[in-house]
């Protein structure tokens, strides 16, 4: 009777689970409470001011306020990219906190304290909206709402008196609005020479530290203790007017200012070829420097001469000494057609050391390509001098970025001479009478110089830069600027746009 009654209740017992499961089932299903109703949805100013309150934070900025600009495209974008900005950004901030780390720890008496892993997780940050200012100085200014609530994995080694902790940041949380300038705008990629940012108001940041597996911010006390300290500490350093500088590109080399004077000495040459009939060349010789618009110069031509000397000088602005080279052409003068090409040679600015003159025989070459069978051939030689005289560090202003700063000329200039450099930055409202592709025109001395054309606009901006080299000080001398236009039409010209 015991095992019959032991089944018996075994049997009752799983009856009446599955009986009680499946009529609470039915009646989750099928029966609702009558007191449940849908959520009313009301407008913002029809909110209560505890609704409002609670709903503030949550609004995005660019609803509360009218400047800043919705950029929901740049989220986009940065949920897309987010993987491989992670990687990058945690390696420039390495570079950053590195030194600001070394600098400060000693202050608390700690050893050394590292990086042992960093990573920004797999949550990017959001922009609430974005205002951006227009000034009339070259830069750029924008001020993004920044929301960060993510998933960091940041583990800090910490050495002191002997002993190493393991601190890892968990449930990072920061809200800020800082400003972030691009300045300034130059015509060399990426477009800005640095970035500065500061912030405009103390940052929110929230986070957990665990130590041994433990939360220290449960520590009564101790988490709105280490807020404070962080915010003082980030608003020490970097709330406005301080700012935090990254350096993209030199200066020198962003802004493409004169940093030197060439002069060349074409000297001679040397057993040129026949080019003419009659057995016998016009040789001169035409210098030009890479990546410059300065027009080339010339030596006289030397008539019946297969060895002609020239012993002329000419001085020309540099403006980066390790991509420039200098290139010299021997032509054979013609009076009637076009002139022909005797040879040529080229000389990287990079292998001369500077204030030194270089004495130079070089080769006359078909071209420069040294598998041209042509090369191998003698078509004589040519003999120059070249001294390349860069600025000295005192000669430049400390402001480099002010455009207004004035240069002085390297040793070598003639006395009283220097560098005249002129930058065309835009037009405005200007019009033409049968077509508007404005282009400018400068002439000062003799020598002229132009902009690129810009097609079909009243109010062109170039940003281009030209110099001139001075023998003297140009205190009688006049620069003349006109704006034209021509049509892009083969044949049709309609000159100067009023």
């Amino acid at each position: 009777m015991g095992f019959v009654s032991t089944i018996l209740g075994l049997c009752g017992f799983g009856v009446g689970i599955s009986t009680g499961i499946t009529l609470g089932y039915y009646f989750f299903i099928y029966f609702q409470s009558s007191d449940v109703e849908d959520p009313t949805v009301r407008p913002l100013v029809e909110q209560e001011n505890e609704s409002l309150q609670r709903l503030l934070h949550e609004i995005p900025f660019w609803i509360k306020n009218p400047d800043f600009d919705r950029i929901d495209w740049l989220n986009k974008f940065l949920q897309l990219m987010w993987p491989y900005l992670d990687k990058a950004i945690c390696k420039t901030a390495k570079n950053i906190v590195t030194p600001i780390i070394a600098e400060h720890i000693p202050k608390y008496k700690i050893e050394s304290m590292e990086f042992e892993v960093l990573t920004l997780g797999s949550l990017p940050p959001t922009f609430q909206g974005m205002k951006v200012y227009s000034t009339d100085e070259k830069e750029l200014i924008m001020e993004p709402f920044l929301k960060w609530a993510g998933n960091p994995n940041v583990v800090i080694a910490v050495k002191a008196f002997g002993l190493k902790a393991t601190v890892q940041v968990v449930d990072l949380q920061v809200f800020g609005q800082p400003r972030v300038t691009l300045k300034p705008l130059v015509p060399s990629f990426p477009c800005f020479a640095k970035i500065v940012v500061s912030l405009m108001q103390k940052p929110h940041v929230d986070f957990g530290l665990k130590l041994v597996g433990a939360d220290l911010m449960s520590i009564p006390g101790l988490y709105r203790f280490v807020q404070e300290i962080i915010k003082d500490q980030v608003s020490s350093m970097y709330l406005w007017p301080k700012t935090l500088e990254v350096q993209i590109l030199e200066p020198t080399t962003a802004m493409k200012k004169p940093v030197g004077i060439l002069h060349v000495n074409v000297l001679k040459a040397m057993k040129l070829r026949k080019k003419d009939l009659l057995g016998a060349s016009d040789p001169y010789v035409k210098l030009k420097l890479t990546e410059s618009k300065a027009p080339s110069k010339k030596t006289t031509v030397r008539h019946k001469n297969l060895n002609p000397e020239w012993n002329e000088e000419f001085s020309m602005v540099i403006k980066d000494p390790e991509t420039q080279a200098s290139e010299l052409f021997v032509y054979d003068w013609e009076q009637i057609g076009k002139h022909n090409k005797m040879g040529m040679n080229v000389v990287p600015l990079k292998e001369l050391t500077p204030d030194e003159p270089k004495l130079m025989t070089l080769d006359v070459l078909k071209n420069m390509n040294p598998n041209d069978a042509q090369n191998d051939k003698l078509h004589g030689q040519i003999v120059v001098e070249l001294t390349y005289r860069p600025f000295k560090g005192d000669d430049l202003p400390k402001d480099f970025d002010n455009s207004g700063a004035i240069q002085k000329a390297p040793e070598g200039t003639p006395p009283g001479g220097g560098v005249l450099v002129v930058t065309i930055h835009e037009a405005q409202d200007v019009e033409g009478k049968h077509h508007i592709n404005p282009y400018t025109r400068i002439i000062f001395k003799g020598e002229e110089r132009k902009t690129t054309q810009v097609k079909k606009s009243r109010d062109p901006r170039w940003e281009e830069g030209f110099t001139f080299m001075l023998d003297e000080p140009p205190s009688n001398d006049k620069l003349h600027v006109e704006v034209l236009s021509t049509s892009t039409r083969t044949g049709l010209l309609h000159p100067k746009v009023h």
